[in-house]
């Protein structure tokens, strides 16, 4: 099965729908079980990034409405340990977020050193929503694609790794989950009159994200494009991405303090 690549800087994705699905997707039940087998790997890992405190994990969850960030926090998250997990979710801003600079909410909420940071919707907000609904001049938002290169580059540099996922579902996927949530009680919670609203913009937005991914994918914080159309196939390729990333950052157990190694064998 392959795995996923970041985009190339500059590169433009078609987003196509046929790019939301992979060709001979193997059964649910086998990718559960793949991603299930990941949870000792992820959980070594995670308790190395926690012990050290040296090195920070960001990763960050764009999609469409009904694009599943939601499920990936549950069925991805769900296999790390919640005490080294800071889970942000970012709305419409407040008028407290509104009086600062738009990067100024997504920074203070990075967790510490040693923590993994899950971003559900992230700043990349002011170059989709902001763009499509024309919510700031043009050449505001045309500028922030430099601004958030460099402010990604500067959390890298600052012991950050950062990996950005962009859930990819095709437009009849869309409109099948969509359905779903007003058919389940569960879900119809979920449903807003302003989705559909979105939903007639869709090639506003394809282009808003084909910009953002040519733009904003850097080496050291790149976008991969998750075909998201199967919901298991998208959790366990981002897991082994989050795996990959995390075995690249050469994680260590900090070393025992002697003073620490003195009482060996005298604890009674």
């Amino acid at each position: 099965m392959p795995s996923l690549r970041p985009v190339a800087p500059g590169f433009v994705p078609p987003l196509d729908d046929a790019d939301a699905r992979l060709p001979d997707t193997p059964p649910k039940r086998e990718l559960r079980e793949r991603l299930a087998a990941l949870g000792d790997e992820l959980d070594e890992l995670q308790a190395k990034l926690f012990a050290s405190a040296r090195r920070g994990l960001i990763v960050v969850l764009q999609a469409r409405d009904a694009g599943g960030k939601d499920g990936v926090v549950r069925h991805v998250f769900g296999l790390f340990n919640p005490q080294g997990l800071a889970i942000r979710s970012f709305g419409v801003p407040t008028p407290v977020e509104l009086s600062h600079d738009y990067l100024w909410r997504v920074h203070s909420a990075v967790g510490a050193r040693g923590m993994i940071t899950v971003f559900n919707r992230s700043h990349y907000e002011d170059v989709l929503v902001v763009r499509v609904h024309g919510l700031v001049p043009e050449a505001a938002w045309r500028a922030r694609y430099d601004q958030i290169n460099c402010f990604e580059a500067m959390l890298a540099a600052n012991g950050y790794a950062i990996v950005k996922f962009f859930l990819h579902v095709s437009r009849a996927e869309q409109r099948e989950r969509l359905e779903a949530r007003l058919d389940d009680p569960a879900k119809n919670w979920k449903f807003r009159a302003g989705d559909l609203e979105e939903r007639a913009k869709w090639d506003d937005y394809t282009k808003a994200y084909q910009d953002m991914l040519s733009r904003c994918s850097t080496e050291a914080a790149p976008w991969f494009v998750v075909p998201a159309d199967s919901k298991p196939m998208r959790d366990l390729l981002i897991a082994e991405t989050i795996r990959d990333t995390l075995d690249g950052m050469q994680l260590e157990y900090p070393p025992a303090d002697p003073a620490v190694l003195q009482w060996k064998g005298k604890v009674t």
